[in-house]
């Protein structure tokens, strides 16, 4: 990739992780221990502080019941543009991937939209969502392979395909300048 994606602001992590974990009434310890992450990791992140991955922030977003985009939503006016390059992104600590949060839901729908940006190389395996999830995939530009595991497919420019977001999944760019565009639905 030419240019590394800009970070989300750690202080809209820091007030999503701390309304969501007020809301479900957890300690730093418990949503630590439910997260599967130091409760000191836990402690910098509501402190503003640190350098979340997108697997710690999707095993938080796990932990709470809540979608990924419910921790790094920002604040938005009634209209809102997105150009290339720009929007709330968050790499992978696994592979080449950059996911850039495009729609969180509103309220009333359950859905958030993404455009995914990743390079051959390592695969981005992802853990289960929250129950329900359901992953709409649509390929941009390059070659992915994706799916639950042990059904995953090979997909080109414009192919779609659909899958269970609750288990274990992975996507993996097969040609350089990979992108997609993935629609979570949670129900």
């Amino acid at each position: 990739m030419s240019e590394p994606p800009a970070r989300l602001p750690l202080e809209w992590i820091a007030a999503s992780l701390k309304r969501e974990r007020t809301r479900t009434g957890l300690s730093l310890s418990e949503l630590a221990k439910r997260a599967g992450i130091a409760k000191s990791t836990l402690s910098q992140l509501e402190a503003a502080s640190g350098n979340p991955n997108v697997e710690t922030l999707w095993a938080l977003a796990v932990a709470l019941g809540v979608p990924f985009s419910a921790l790094v939503e920002p604040p938005v006016s009634s209209v809102q543009v997105i150009r290339a390059g720009e929007g709330p992104s968050v790499a992978s600590g696994q592979a080449e991937y950059v996911a850039t949060l495009l729609s969180a839901s509103p309220p009333g729908a359950r859905r958030d939209i993404y455009r995914l940006c990743t390079e051959p190389g390592a695969v981005r395996s992802s853990e289960p969502h929250i129950p329900g999830t359901v992953e709409h995939l649509i390929v941009g530009s390059g070659r992915v392979k994706a799916g639950p595991a042990g059904e995953e497919a090979e997909l080109g420019p414009g192919d779609y395909m659909t899958y269970r977001g609750d288990v274990p999944h992975s996507y993996e760019a097969l040609e350089p300048g990979t992108t997609f565009v993935l629609v979570m639905q949670h129900t």
